[in-house]
Protein backbone atom coordinates (compact mmCIF):
# COMPACT_ATOMS: atom_id res chain seq x y z
CA UNK A 1 0.00 0.00 0.00
CA UNK A 2 0.93 3.67 -0.74
CA UNK A 3 2.27 5.37 2.80
CA UNK A 4 0.52 9.01 3.75
CA UNK A 5 2.96 9.45 6.62
CA UNK A 6 6.58 8.50 7.12
CA UNK A 7 5.57 6.95 10.39
CA UNK A 8 2.69 5.54 12.42
CA UNK A 9 2.95 5.15 16.25
CA UNK A 10 0.49 3.00 17.62
CA UNK A 11 -0.22 2.72 20.84
CA UNK A 12 -2.19 0.46 23.03
CA UNK A 13 -3.81 1.49 26.60
CA UNK A 14 -5.74 0.80 29.26
CA UNK A 15 -5.85 2.84 32.16
CA UNK A 16 -3.26 5.30 31.34
CA UNK A 17 -4.52 9.12 31.62
CA UNK A 18 -1.90 10.52 33.64
CA UNK A 19 1.16 9.64 31.10
CA UNK A 20 -0.41 10.08 27.81
CA UNK A 21 -0.20 13.83 27.86
CA UNK A 22 3.55 13.86 28.41
CA UNK A 23 4.07 10.67 26.15
CA UNK A 24 2.63 12.76 23.79
CA UNK A 25 4.61 16.20 23.82
CA UNK A 26 7.41 13.64 24.13
CA UNK A 27 6.65 11.47 20.39
CA UNK A 28 5.79 15.19 19.19
CA UNK A 29 9.31 16.62 20.20
CA UNK A 30 11.49 13.40 18.63
CA UNK A 31 8.96 13.49 15.28
CA UNK A 32 9.64 17.61 14.80
CA UNK A 33 13.15 17.37 15.71
CA UNK A 34 14.16 14.83 13.01
CA UNK A 35 10.70 16.36 10.26
CA UNK A 36 9.11 13.24 10.32
CA UNK A 37 5.94 13.07 9.01
CA UNK A 38 3.49 11.15 11.10
CA UNK A 39 0.31 10.44 12.93
CA UNK A 40 -0.15 8.84 16.49
CA UNK A 41 -3.39 6.42 17.12
CA UNK A 42 -4.25 6.12 20.64
CA UNK A 43 -6.09 2.50 21.08
CA UNK A 44 -8.07 2.70 23.98
CA UNK A 45 -9.02 -0.72 25.34
CA UNK A 46 -12.31 0.11 27.39
CA UNK A 47 -10.16 2.48 29.93
CA UNK A 48 -12.66 3.27 32.99
CA UNK A 49 -10.63 6.57 34.25
CA UNK A 50 -10.33 9.70 31.92
CA UNK A 51 -8.04 7.96 28.85
CA UNK A 52 -10.69 8.60 26.70
CA UNK A 53 -11.26 12.18 27.54
CA UNK A 54 -8.17 12.97 27.24
CA UNK A 55 -7.38 10.98 23.89
CA UNK A 56 -10.31 13.40 22.64
CA UNK A 57 -8.62 16.76 23.91
CA UNK A 58 -5.19 15.83 22.19
CA UNK A 59 -7.18 14.95 18.82
CA UNK A 60 -8.79 18.56 18.89
CA UNK A 61 -5.62 20.67 18.98
CA UNK A 62 -3.48 17.76 17.19
CA UNK A 63 -4.11 16.77 13.16
CA UNK A 64 -1.77 14.25 13.81
CA UNK A 65 -3.55 12.61 16.65
CA UNK A 66 -6.46 9.52 16.15
CA UNK A 67 -8.21 7.58 18.72
CA UNK A 68 -9.94 4.42 18.55
CA UNK A 69 -11.82 3.47 21.36
CA UNK A 70 -13.24 -0.13 21.98
CA UNK A 71 -16.41 -0.68 24.58
CA UNK A 72 -14.73 -2.96 26.65
CA UNK A 73 -11.70 -4.65 27.55
CA UNK A 74 -10.29 -6.52 24.97
CA UNK A 75 -6.82 -7.03 25.84
CA UNK A 76 -3.44 -6.07 23.93
CA UNK A 77 -3.40 -8.09 20.77
CA UNK A 78 -7.02 -6.92 19.73
CA UNK A 79 -5.85 -2.98 20.31
CA UNK A 80 -2.54 -3.71 18.53
CA UNK A 81 -4.96 -5.49 15.56
CA UNK A 82 -7.06 -2.54 15.39
CA UNK A 83 -4.39 0.31 14.96
CA UNK A 84 -2.43 -1.62 12.86
CA UNK A 85 -5.63 -1.55 10.34
CA UNK A 86 -5.75 1.93 10.21
CA UNK A 87 -1.75 2.61 10.44
CA UNK A 88 -1.13 4.73 6.94
CA UNK A 89 2.78 4.91 7.57
CA UNK A 90 5.66 3.61 5.22
CA UNK A 91 6.69 2.40 9.10
CA UNK A 92 4.97 1.29 12.78
CA UNK A 93 6.09 1.90 15.65
CA UNK A 94 4.66 0.19 18.90
CA UNK A 95 5.01 1.34 21.93
CA UNK A 96 3.09 0.85 25.96
CA UNK A 97 1.71 4.21 26.85
CA UNK A 98 3.13 4.13 30.81
CA UNK A 99 6.14 5.66 29.69
CA UNK A 100 8.63 2.79 29.72
CA UNK A 101 9.50 2.80 26.45
CA UNK A 102 11.34 5.86 25.15
CA UNK A 103 10.35 7.76 22.00
CA UNK A 104 13.95 8.68 21.48
CA UNK A 105 14.61 5.23 20.46
CA UNK A 106 12.38 6.02 17.36
CA UNK A 107 14.38 7.88 14.70
CA UNK A 108 17.10 4.45 15.01
CA UNK A 109 13.90 2.27 14.77
CA UNK A 110 13.20 4.05 11.56
CA UNK A 111 16.64 4.02 10.55
CA UNK A 112 16.94 0.53 10.74
CA UNK A 113 13.52 -0.29 9.14
CA UNK A 114 14.44 2.09 5.84
CA UNK A 115 17.91 2.12 5.52
CA UNK A 116 19.42 -1.90 6.53
CA UNK A 117 16.13 -3.15 5.28
CA UNK A 118 15.13 -4.89 7.86
CA UNK A 119 11.18 -6.16 8.16
CA UNK A 120 10.80 -5.95 11.74
CA UNK A 121 12.85 -4.60 14.47
CA UNK A 122 12.08 -5.68 18.39
CA UNK A 123 13.69 -3.94 21.69
CA UNK A 124 15.36 -5.36 23.48
CA UNK A 125 15.07 -4.03 27.48
CA UNK A 126 18.50 -5.35 28.58
CA UNK A 127 18.47 -3.61 31.74
CA UNK A 128 15.54 -3.89 33.58
CA UNK A 129 13.10 -1.90 35.73
CA UNK A 130 11.05 -4.54 37.16
CA UNK A 131 11.22 -6.86 40.43
CA UNK A 132 12.81 -10.32 40.44
CA UNK A 133 8.86 -12.34 40.02
CA UNK A 134 8.56 -10.86 36.27
CA UNK A 135 12.51 -10.81 34.84
CA UNK A 136 12.92 -14.48 35.93
CA UNK A 137 9.91 -15.94 34.64
CA UNK A 138 10.41 -13.32 31.37
CA UNK A 139 13.84 -14.78 30.57
CA UNK A 140 12.87 -18.24 30.76
CA UNK A 141 9.75 -17.57 28.85
CA UNK A 142 12.15 -15.78 26.00
CA UNK A 143 14.75 -18.63 26.11
CA UNK A 144 11.46 -20.96 25.30
CA UNK A 145 10.39 -18.91 22.58
CA UNK A 146 13.55 -18.40 21.07
CA UNK A 147 14.24 -22.13 21.06
CA UNK A 148 10.55 -23.03 18.95
CA UNK A 149 10.35 -20.52 16.54
CA UNK A 150 13.70 -20.49 15.70
CA UNK A 151 14.24 -16.78 15.95
CA UNK A 152 18.05 -17.17 17.62
CA UNK A 153 18.40 -13.13 17.74
CA UNK A 154 15.69 -12.14 20.18
CA UNK A 155 16.31 -11.89 23.40
CA UNK A 156 13.12 -9.79 24.32
CA UNK A 157 9.93 -11.01 22.08
CA UNK A 158 7.31 -9.18 24.34
CA UNK A 159 9.06 -5.80 24.04
CA UNK A 160 6.09 -3.29 23.33
CA UNK A 161 8.65 -1.02 21.72
CA UNK A 162 8.94 -2.30 18.35
CA UNK A 163 9.30 -1.11 14.10
CA UNK A 164 7.72 -2.85 11.46
CA UNK A 165 7.50 -2.49 7.40
CA UNK A 166 4.04 -1.57 6.71
CA UNK A 167 3.67 -4.24 4.55
CA UNK A 168 4.16 -6.87 8.06
CA UNK A 169 1.31 -5.38 9.69
CA UNK A 170 -0.79 -5.35 6.87
CA UNK A 171 -0.23 -9.31 6.61
CA UNK A 172 -0.22 -10.32 10.13
CA UNK A 173 -3.63 -11.08 12.36
CA UNK A 174 -2.62 -10.61 15.69
CA UNK A 175 -5.20 -12.16 18.04
CA UNK A 176 -5.87 -13.51 21.68
CA UNK A 177 -2.82 -12.39 23.39
CA UNK A 178 -0.78 -13.34 20.26
CA UNK A 179 1.15 -9.61 20.66
CA UNK A 180 3.86 -12.23 22.54
CA UNK A 181 5.01 -13.59 19.05
CA UNK A 182 4.37 -11.07 17.04
CA UNK A 183 8.10 -12.07 15.14
CA UNK A 184 6.89 -15.36 15.25
CA UNK A 185 3.96 -14.31 13.18
CA UNK A 186 5.85 -12.38 10.73
CA UNK A 187 8.19 -15.18 9.95
CA UNK A 188 5.23 -17.46 9.58
CA UNK A 189 4.08 -14.71 6.80
CA UNK A 190 7.02 -14.73 5.43
CA UNK A 191 8.58 -11.64 6.23
CA UNK A 192 12.41 -13.03 7.71
CA UNK A 193 14.75 -9.86 8.11
CA UNK A 194 14.30 -9.61 12.15
CA UNK A 195 16.11 -7.27 13.89
CA UNK A 196 17.14 -6.18 17.37
CA UNK A 197 17.74 -3.48 19.17
CA UNK A 198 18.97 -2.49 22.81
CA UNK A 199 16.38 0.01 23.54
CA UNK A 200 16.06 1.97 27.18
CA UNK A 201 13.65 1.07 29.77
CA UNK A 202 12.12 3.35 32.56
CA UNK A 203 10.87 3.10 35.95
CA UNK A 204 6.98 3.67 35.61
CA UNK A 205 6.26 6.83 36.59
CA UNK A 206 2.83 6.46 37.13
CA UNK A 207 0.23 3.67 38.26
CA UNK A 208 1.46 -0.09 38.44
CA UNK A 209 1.44 -2.73 35.43
CA UNK A 210 -1.32 -3.84 34.18
CA UNK A 211 0.01 -7.10 32.46
CA UNK A 212 1.10 -9.06 35.55
CA UNK A 213 0.16 -12.38 37.24
CA UNK A 214 0.71 -16.03 36.94
CA UNK A 215 -1.83 -16.19 34.70
CA UNK A 216 0.57 -14.18 31.87
CA UNK A 217 3.04 -16.72 31.60
CA UNK A 218 0.61 -19.82 31.21
CA UNK A 219 -1.06 -18.22 28.94
CA UNK A 220 1.77 -17.33 26.96
CA UNK A 221 3.37 -20.95 27.00
CA UNK A 222 -0.12 -21.93 25.48
CA UNK A 223 -0.03 -19.44 22.90
CA UNK A 224 3.22 -20.73 22.08
CA UNK A 225 2.39 -23.99 21.93
CA UNK A 226 -1.06 -23.25 19.30
CA UNK A 227 0.83 -21.19 17.47
CA UNK A 228 3.78 -23.76 16.78
CA UNK A 229 1.38 -25.95 16.09
CA UNK A 230 -0.71 -24.54 13.50
CA UNK A 231 2.26 -23.57 11.84
CA UNK A 232 3.71 -26.98 11.73
CA UNK A 233 0.36 -28.80 11.14
CA UNK A 234 -2.29 -26.29 10.68
CA UNK A 235 -2.86 -26.76 6.89
CA UNK A 236 -1.66 -30.78 7.12
CA UNK A 237 -3.45 -31.94 10.57
CA UNK A 238 -3.45 -35.58 9.21
CA UNK A 239 0.38 -35.59 9.37
CA UNK A 240 0.41 -35.37 12.99
CA UNK A 241 -2.65 -37.28 13.92
CA UNK A 242 -3.01 -39.74 11.55
CA UNK A 243 0.37 -40.76 12.05
CA UNK A 244 0.33 -40.84 15.94
CA UNK A 245 -3.42 -42.78 15.30
CA UNK A 246 -1.77 -45.25 13.45
CA UNK A 247 1.96 -45.68 15.21
CA UNK A 248 -0.34 -46.49 18.71
CA UNK A 249 -3.03 -48.67 16.26
CA UNK A 250 -0.18 -50.53 14.98
CA UNK A 251 1.26 -51.01 18.62
CA UNK A 252 -1.78 -52.18 19.90
CA UNK A 253 -2.59 -54.63 17.34
CA UNK A 254 0.59 -56.59 17.85
CA UNK A 255 0.02 -56.43 20.92
CA UNK A 256 -3.45 -58.23 20.80
CA UNK A 257 -1.75 -60.64 18.07
CA UNK A 258 0.73 -61.52 20.86
CA UNK A 259 -1.46 -62.32 23.58
CA UNK A 260 -3.72 -64.19 21.21
CA UNK A 261 -0.55 -66.09 19.60
CA UNK A 262 0.33 -67.00 23.40
CA UNK A 263 -2.65 -68.23 24.01
CA UNK A 264 -2.92 -70.48 20.85
CA UNK A 265 0.56 -72.32 21.92
CA UNK A 266 -0.63 -73.37 25.21
CA UNK A 267 -3.83 -75.02 23.60
CA UNK A 268 -1.56 -76.71 20.51
CA UNK A 269 1.05 -78.10 23.34
CA UNK A 270 -1.91 -79.07 25.94
CA UNK A 271 -1.17 -76.77 28.56
CA UNK A 272 -3.48 -74.53 30.65
CA UNK A 273 -3.73 -71.32 29.32
CA UNK A 274 -5.89 -68.32 31.15
CA UNK A 275 -8.17 -66.85 29.36
CA UNK A 276 -7.16 -63.76 27.14
CA UNK A 277 -9.71 -61.34 28.96
CA UNK A 278 -7.89 -61.94 32.01
CA UNK A 279 -4.40 -60.44 30.50
CA UNK A 280 -4.16 -57.03 31.48
CA UNK A 281 -1.82 -56.55 28.55
CA UNK A 282 -5.34 -57.39 26.41
CA UNK A 283 -7.30 -54.56 27.84
CA UNK A 284 -3.92 -52.06 27.14
CA UNK A 285 -3.78 -53.24 23.71
CA UNK A 286 -7.61 -52.84 23.00
CA UNK A 287 -7.38 -49.72 24.49
CA UNK A 288 -4.34 -48.63 22.49
CA UNK A 289 -6.27 -49.22 19.74
CA UNK A 290 -9.06 -47.22 20.23
CA UNK A 291 -7.53 -44.47 20.92
CA UNK A 292 -5.43 -44.79 17.89
CA UNK A 293 -8.41 -45.24 15.83
CA UNK A 294 -9.95 -41.98 17.83
CA UNK A 295 -6.34 -39.83 16.37
CA UNK A 296 -7.04 -40.90 13.10
CA UNK A 297 -10.28 -39.65 12.94
CA UNK A 298 -9.15 -36.59 14.53
CA UNK A 299 -6.73 -35.99 11.68
CA UNK A 300 -9.20 -36.88 9.09
CA UNK A 301 -11.70 -34.54 10.60
CA UNK A 302 -9.05 -31.87 10.83
CA UNK A 303 -8.16 -32.30 7.16
CA UNK A 304 -11.56 -31.80 5.88
CA UNK A 305 -12.12 -28.54 8.17
CA UNK A 306 -8.60 -27.46 6.83
CA UNK A 307 -9.53 -28.01 3.43
CA UNK A 308 -12.59 -26.04 3.61
CA UNK A 309 -11.62 -23.38 5.62
CA UNK A 310 -11.96 -19.50 4.16
CA UNK A 311 -8.28 -19.40 4.75
CA UNK A 312 -6.72 -22.29 3.41
CA UNK A 313 -5.21 -20.82 0.41
CA UNK A 314 -4.66 -17.81 2.36
CA UNK A 315 -0.44 -17.47 1.18
CA UNK A 316 1.55 -14.07 1.30
CA UNK A 317 2.01 -12.73 -2.70
CA UNK A 318 4.70 -9.57 -2.02
CA UNK A 319 4.55 -8.93 -5.89
CA UNK A 320 2.71 -10.48 -9.32
CA UNK A 321 3.75 -9.68 -12.75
Amino acid sequence: MEAKYNISVVVPLYNEAESLPELYDWIVRVMQAHGFTYEIIFVNDGSTDASWQVIEGLAKKDVCVHGIKFRRNYGKSPALFCGFRAAQGSVVITMDADLQDSPDEIPELYRMITEDGYDLVSGYKQKRYDPLSKTIPTKLFNATARRVSGIKNLHDFNCGLKAYRIDVVKNIEVYGEMHRYIPYLAKNAGFAKIGEKVVHHQARKFGKTKFGGLNRFVNGYLDLLSLWFMDSFGLKPMHVFGFLGSIMFFLGFVAVVVVGAIKLVALSNGTPAPLVTSSPYFYIALTTMILGTQLFMAGFLGELISRNAEGRNDYKIEKEV
